[in-house]
């Protein structure tokens, strides 16, 4: 069976990339230290690289192939580097909100999402005089009232991935994100016994994400590639997304741009295509795994 789920993209393009970053920094430190802080600087440090450093190479990298990227940035990274957000909108690209502390949507209640959400807004609109458009969730979880809430607001959002390509959840504009071209997967390594894995070598990863991006070219899809201030902005993975770039901007037929860009494509042609409801089905009580049949 071949299932039709072509997306139609702006100027007869075949596909779109969208450049993205979460610039979680040392807000997630916080988080997960909350109840009591460690006398400890090895993690802190570590996070604290990419507002000091990683972020301005991601930038200057774009800036080399004039490509306008979404930063999401948490209002915690916000407020202790406030030159960040009005120097991202100085160079033309997108801001959009990553939660307050990067809180984790399994460990804060509905009220406390909303107030994170409100507290973050006021950041932005403080810092750069004007709200954000979309909001990614840290973590890239939602739940059905945090959809609600995003909509209420008039946000756009990119934290899930039930397709690859832009989709309508309960009548918001969803900008899918993807796990396997998300850089902290294969690189979150902190040490300090930290529970994190060995980071992959740059070159057969690669390799694999230009497999994805031709993958998805020839679907008609979206490429939508994630990494991280801390993380990318590193030596040898700025020579890796230099080989990255490389490949998609030879190609004329795929659209780059910024999430926010192309939420607003979706929401002005194609808000009635592909719909899906945040609801969560109810459990099968009498379903014959649950009888042991």
């Amino acid at each position: 069976m071949v299932i039709n789920d072509s997306y139609q993209w702006p100027d007869g393009k075949k596909s779109a990339m969208c450049f993205s970053v979460d610039v979680d920094a040392h807000s997630p430190w916080f988080w997960n230290n909350r109840e009591k802080l460690p006398h400890l600087l090895s993690h802190l440090e570590q996070r604290r690289f990419g507002p000091r450093v990683g972020i301005y190479r991601i930038m200057d990298l774009l800036e080399r192939y004039g490509i306008k990227g979404s930063f999401y940035v948490p209002g915690k990274v916000a407020e202790d580097y406030p030159e960040l957000l009005p120097a991202l909108v100085e160079n033309g690209h997108e801001v959009g909100l990553h939660g307050y502390f990067h809180e984790l949507v399994t460990q804060v209640t509905d009220a406390e999402f909303t107030v994170a959400l409100e507290q973050s807004l006021e950041i932005f609109q403080k810092q750069i005089g004007r709200l954000p458009a979309g909001f990614r969730s840290p973590a890239w979880e939602m739940t059905p009232y945090m959809v609600g809430e995003i909509k209420r607001r008039g946000l756009y959002d990119t934290s899930l991935m039930g397709y690859d390509h832009p989709y309508t959840i309960d009548g918001v504009a969803e900008v899918p994100v993807q796990w396997i071209t998300d850089d902290a997967i294969y690189f979150k390594f902190m040490g300090g016994g930290g529970e994190y894995w060995p980071p992959n070598p740059p070159g057969p990863l690669v390799e694999g994400w230009i497999d994805q991006w031709e993958a998805l070219h020839r679907f008609g899809s979206l490429f939508m590639l994630t990494v991280h201030d801390w993380i990318s902005g590193h030596g040898q993975r700025i020579i890796m997304l230099e080989k990255l770039l490389d490949k998609i901007t030879a190609e004329p037929s795929v659209w780059i741009a910024t999430v926010g860009e192309v939420a607003a494509h979706h929401a002005a042609t194609q808000m009635d295509k592909f719909p899906v409801s945040a609801e969560i089905p109810p459990e099968i009580h009498d379903h014959p795994a649950r009888r042991g049949a």
